[in-house]
């Protein structure tokens, strides 16, 4: 069920942890990922740290946060200005289809054009059919294979 009150996306603050903390987890159980207390404490800190090239922000409803948003800034051989990666995306299931995932994207669109850079990409499973829809109508498929190591 979508709300009709007005979405609004802003960076995330120190007083939104809460917010922020229910949503990342809820992220991390739509990807079957436990994703360490120590990792998310950093990660939160990096999203307040204006020295990092990491940002976030979080989709609201009133006062109610819906939906969040992780992208990096990161340096890239194909062009001279850097590129964006989505990194995260996430939007609470009951908001699902009103255009709160959109909103996201869009909102990293603009903060990439503003910084400069030449692109944003990002990645989602393959068996995210119902998101693959939106990323097809607003973004190209690049054709690219992800592999990945981990050390």
């Amino acid at each position: 069920m979508t709300s009709h009150l007005p979405l609004r996306i802003d960076a995330v603050r120190p007083a939104d942890h809460t917010a922020w903390l229910v949503l990342w987890r809820a992220y991390q159980v739509f990807y079957q990922v436990d994703i360490p207390e120590s990792t998310s404490a950093v990660t939160w800190q990096r999203l307040l740290d204006p020295s990092e090239p990491v940002y976030g922000a979080l989709a609201w409803q009133g006062d109610e946060a819906v939906g969040l948003v992780h992208w990096v800034f990161h340096r890239t051989s194909w062009s001279i200005g850097d590129d964006c990666y989505l990194q995260d995306l996430f939007v609470r299931p009951e908001q699902r289809g009103g255009g709160v995932g959109r909103a996201l994207i869009e909102h990293v669109y603009e903060q990439a054009d503003e910084a400069g850079c030449a692109s944003v990409h990002w990645l989602t499973h393959e068996t995210n059919h119902t998101a693959q829809q939106l990323y097809s109508r607003i973004a190209e498929r690049s054709g690219f294979i992800q592999y990945c190591q981990p050390l």
